[in-house]
């Protein structure tokens, strides 16, 4: 890792999708700013539904992303981390990623110091909700035996089958929720409840598909990445202050 540069911060590129912005173009995008912002970051960290599906078999992995992965895997031979945080659209990775493109794969939340600053980490899945009915799903999508059998379907069924989920959801439908408030947003809900067993000066999430920040009473900063269907946008550290950033 460098000693000195910058901190980056990305989400929900959710590649694949044919929603919002054209897919291919939408990738070409992406490798533009991750050409453009490998020259002074010293980490990268993305930050969950990198891709919109992806399944990972033993011996197969989905087909395309390859303009993407190969800038990944430039960017981490030349000794710049990249840290890959799985997502709800996502979370079924192997080995792939991380022994071919050189990423370093995060299946929860963390908290780093940086620069003497405290950070929280996640995509933001499940965390802080109260709906009984998304933990369920979730448990069925982290459940060891399920994807075992899950991955005895031939891949043409399987990657198959993932598409046609993902691409039949609400966000590749174009439905998005607003901001809900502070007492109503699962993650800020969840960031609070963070605070009070650790120190925490800035929380980072994906998930909502907001970018935004907001002030906790606690003490700290949420910040929410937006996502790149629309937006195009991130989060960058510079040593002293974090900011939301649109590239175009």
């Amino acid at each position: 890792m460098k000693t000195r540069g910058k901190i980056y911060f990305a989400s929900d590129f959710h590649l694949g999708l044919n929603s919002g912005t054209n897919a291919s173009e939408r990738e070409k995008n992406i490798v533009r700013w991750l050409d453009e912002i490998s020259h002074d970051a010293c980490e990268i960290y993305l930050l969950g539904d990198i891709f919109d599906f992806w399944w990972e078999y033993r011996l197969v992995v989905p087909r395309g992303f390859t303009r993407f992965l190969g800038k990944i895997s430039s960017i981490t031979d030349s000794g710049v981390p990249v840290h890959f945080f799985t997502g709800n659209h996502d979370m079924w990775v192997r080995d792939y990623l991380s022994q071919e493109c050189g990423m370093k794969i995060h299946t929860g939340p963390i908290s780093v110091n940086f620069d003497g600053k405290i950070f929280h980490l996640a995509h933001g899945e499940g965390l802080g909700t109260l709906n009984n009915a998304y933990k369920i799903l979730l448990w069925i999508f982290r459940n060891k035996t399920l994807r075992v059998l899950y991955s005895a379907l031939h891949p043409a069924i399987g990657v198959g089958i993932g598409h046609r989920w993902s691409h039949s959801s609400r966000l590749a439908k174009g439905d998005s929720t607003p901001f809900l408030g502070e007492d109503r947003e699962d993650l800020l809900r969840y960031a609070r409840s963070v605070k009070e067993k650790e120190n925490i000066d800035y929380f980072i999430f994906g998930h909502r598909h907001l970018a935004m920040s907001f002030a906790m009473k606690e003490g700290a900063e949420a910040f929410f990445l937006g996502d790149w269907i629309t937006n195009s946008t991130y989060a960058v550290w510079d040593g002293t202050k974090i900011e939301l950033k649109i590239f175009s």
